[in-house]
């Protein structure tokens, strides 16, 4: 089935019904098929094919669901891309992605022809506004070369691209299929929130990644997808908006946010009441953080394990059982919740035995909601995808009663307000500086980003530099939530007898009497983005 048919379906069945609304604009489900049968049909049109990839890049507004559904209409691929990286970072993307076609927004058009030797690739341009050099967005959704219908497809043919940091610091392209993303929306309605036709589900996080991942369920059930107006994420805005528009469900938000929610939150100022959800996930939580929220605003919250090659998800603590447990003073609040219903999870040693519940070792997946594989990197996919299981780099433990702790990673991932950053890639920019000799990046702990990425330089004998100037020069290669927020100089960094850095002895040192190796108690969620 094309995954398409979810839209058709609700096309057919409630075609007057509002299916996007930002702002002053919205579009009806007739309108929102309409516009993706004829984004598909024009990519295909001007010469795409189908299999093609097609990036887009966008700040949430209805163009990434249109983009997205008539990709999946004409059998094209989507890769979205977080709006937030660098232009560096995501010519790497579009690269290693193939992409024929780029989806933008003006804001990026500068940066991306300053680069314009990268992006060499792309054979069609568009912009969602007029800019030189790419189609305008109204230039290809003309109705002359939409499609009737959806192309027919193989369920196992490849659908969408999550790009997906690896161990090298590069990222990955998990690659989810027709079947996939069948899978997420099932899953999603059956697990995590059963979102009802008409209901109001708000995104106010990026939908390149957790939040329009749940637009997949909320479009198979016929909601109303309102996307939030501000730029940056603005609580007395959103409360705000949840009592003026009756937003029953907030499909996803990073811990960070909830957290500002509460530094924010003034009880009885907004009617919240017609908030039945808020799905969270991303990154660690402190789980007073958790109690406090749940206090403050009810038992509203569903919690996701998962990443982008297993997406939503591995496990799950479903919103009842938030409340359950919060009532019952059990520590299992702080837990990652229990494997989902067509899911198998186990935590195996290093020779991939299982282990019994206590046991701690690496979280291991199996099930249709598991990427087919990485993009065009057969040896990833082979060590990832060993022995039929998805091999997920965290470590945790069952309890007894089946429910997943989540312990430390087998990676050096560092997770810092759901955005996934790996070490490596912030030290190849940071060593290029000509005053920098060594350096390590770690994640330590934080009260508000769960985690904080830190630098520990050791400087070129006689140089000198400051914390803030290393910090910006970063900022010139760099996604700002891959900047360093701290830096220590110290005169040597720990090395083993081969020579090595002993990387975790430098992390350790910031993590003494945390009682824990990554913060909170609620493990990484959504994606490894």
């Amino acid at each position: 089935m094309n995954a398409a048919a979810f839209l058709a379906k609700q096309a057919r069945q409630r075609p007057d019904q509002t299916a996007i609304r930002r702002g002053e604009e919205s579009l009806t489900y007739r309108e929102f098929y309409e516009s993706a049968l004829a984004f598909g049909g024009n990519l295909l049109d001007r010469g795409l094919q189908t299999g093609d990839r097609v990036a887009f890049v966008l700040a949430n507004g209805p163009r990434v669901l249109e983009a997205i559904y008539g990709c999946f209409a004409a059998g094209l691929v989507v890769v979205p891309i977080n709006a937030r990286l660098h232009p560096r970072e995501i010519a790497y993307i579009v690269q290693n992605s193939g992409a024929r076609a780029l989806l933008y927004g003006p804001e990026y058009h500068d940066g991306f022809s300053a680069r314009g030797d990268e992006f060499d690739g792309v054979e069609l341009r568009i912009c969602t506004e007029p800019v030189p050099g790419a189609f305008e967005w109204g230039e290809v959704v003309t109705p002359g070369a939409a499609l009737t219908e959806p192309v027919d497809v193989d369920p196992d043919d490849p659908s969408w691209l999550f790009y997906t940091s690896g161990t090298t610091g590069r990222p990955k392209g998990a690659t989810w299929t027709h079947r996939t993303i069948s899978i997420v929306a099932m899953n999603y309605l059956a697990d995590v929130h059963n979102i009802q036709p008409g209901e109001v589900v708000l995104h106010a996080a990026p939908m390149s990644h957790g939040s329009g991942i749940v637009a997949l369920p909320a479009v198979a059930r016929g909601a109303e997808q309102l996307i939030f107006e501000p730029a940056s994420f603005d609580p007395q805005a959103l409360f705000a908006q949840i009592e003026r528009d009756r937003v029953s469900h907030i499909a996803f938000l990073a811990p960070t946010q909830i957290v500002k929610m509460l530094d924010e939150f003034e009880a009885g100022r907004y009617d919240l009441s017609s908030l039945q959800a808020i799905c969270y996930g991303g990154a660690p939580i402190h789980v007073e953080h958790l109690r406090a929220a749940l206090e403050a605003f009810g038992p509203v919250f569903a919690q996701i394990f998962g990443q982008g090659e297993a997406p939503i998800t591995i496990t799950g603590l479903p919103a009842a059982e938030h409340a359950e447990l919060l009532a019952a003073g059990d520590d299992r609040i702080g837990s990652a919740g229990r494997v989902r219903t067509d899911v198998e999870v186990r935590v195996v040693d290093e020779n991939d035995d299982e282990q019994p519940p206590g046991t701690p070792g690496e979280i291991v997946v199996r099930g249709d909601v598991v990427m087919k594989g990485y993009w065009d990197d057969p040896e990833a996919t082979a060590e990832a995808l060993r022995g039929g299981w998805l091999h997920t780099g965290d470590i945790g433990s069952f309890d007894e009663r089946g429910y997943l702790f989540l312990l430390d990673r087998a990676k050096d991932m560092i997770i810092s307000g759901g955005n996934n950053v790996y070490p490596r890639e912030v030290e190849e920019v940071i060593v290029e500086h000509p005053a920098v000799a060594q350096v390590v990046v770690v994640g330590i702990p934080d009260d508000y980003w769960g985690e904080a990425v830190h630098a520990v330089v050791v400087l070129v004998e006689g140089a000198e530099l400051a914390d803030a100037e290393l910090i910006a020069y970063c900022g010139e290669s760099l996604a700002g939530y891959k900047k360093p927020k701290g830096v220590d100089f110290v005169d040597a960094l720990p090395v083993s007898g081969y020579g090595k850095v002993l990387r975790r002895e430098v992390r350790d040192r910031y993590w003494e009497g945390q009682g824990r190796s990554i913060a909170g108690g609620v493990p990484s969620a959504g994606s490894k983005n």
